[in-house]
């Protein structure tokens, strides 16, 4: 994300820049030390999609200040 970003690692933190996910379980995070996009929770396919062939999960990134 950094890297995609252009930014360096000391400026993920600088610009609380946080992964967001739809609804109250946030399934992704950003590696403090990498800026990676991480699973932050078990995703369990079969509990989110059930009844659905193609399970998508939407997530934003948010980032403070100015790019």
């Amino acid at each position: 994300v950094a890297k995609d970003l252009g930014l360096q690692l000391p400026a993920l933190s600088d610009r609380g820049v946080r992964v967001v996910s739809e609804g109250r379980t946030q399934y992704f995070g950003l590696h403090g030390k990498t800026g990676h996009l991480v699973t932050a929770e078990r995703i369990d396919r079969e509990q989110l999609c059930e009844s659905v062939q193609q399970c998508v999960l939407r997530c934003e990134l948010i980032v403070e200040g100015e790019m």
